[in-house]
């Protein structure tokens, strides 16, 4: 029997306070909780854009970064973000870089459902199509990231919000956006 995955619960200061069970943190009321998003290119320059499988509890269907996760109690962040995308996308990732390492954001989907996480932002490198798991990713493509920052401008509500938080600030920082201006 698979174990429950837990989520470090974190207070103001950013300190871990206790655990949750995944399943029980997402709510109305979703207490502060540590996490990550990355964003994967490939040698190209690409980035690794993410549909939402729609049988996702929180913003089904929408367009994101390659992939999300949270840390489980005590594991290290880019392990984390291995095992995660291997479990989400099927593929190994590659030079790990914290970009955003202070991002944190609330929001609440149209369900109701609250996300109040500080989630570092990563980017990582792989050159390997993914092999998505059905219930959490149901399209992928590679995009210019110019490309991507066009349309996050021309059609936002198709992109999760952590994304169009994100996306912008990445705009400023990272190299393969400053080459494709």
């Amino acid at each position: 029997m698979p174990q429950e995955e837990l989520v470090v619960l974190l207070d103001e200061r950013l300190d871990p306070v206790g655990t949750a069970p995944k399943r029980t943190v997402h709510d109305a009321h979703t207490p502060l909780h540590l996490a990550f998003s990355c964003y994967v290119f490939d040698s190209r320059g690409r980035v690794l854009l993410t549909r939402r499988a729609v049988s996702k509890k929180t913003w089904p269907g929408v367009w994101t970064n390659s992939f999300c996760g949270h840390p489980g109690p005590g594991e290290d962040m880019a392990d984390a973000i291995g095992r995660r995308a291997e479990q989400e996308l099927g593929m190994t990732v590659t030079g790990l870089r914290k970009v955003l390492p202070d991002f944190r954001y609330t929001a609440t989907d149209a369900g109701g459902i609250v996300e109040n996480e500080f989630c570092p932002v990563w980017t990582a490198e792989a050159d390997a199509d993914p092999r998505p798991e059905p219930d959490e990713v149901c399209e992928w493509q590679w995009a210019r990231w110019d490309d991507l920052v066009e349309s996050m401008r021309r059609t936002p509500f198709v992109f999760s919000p952590w994304s169009r938080l994100q996306v912008p600030q990445l705009a400023v920082t990272l190299p393969i956006a400053a080459t494709q201006r």
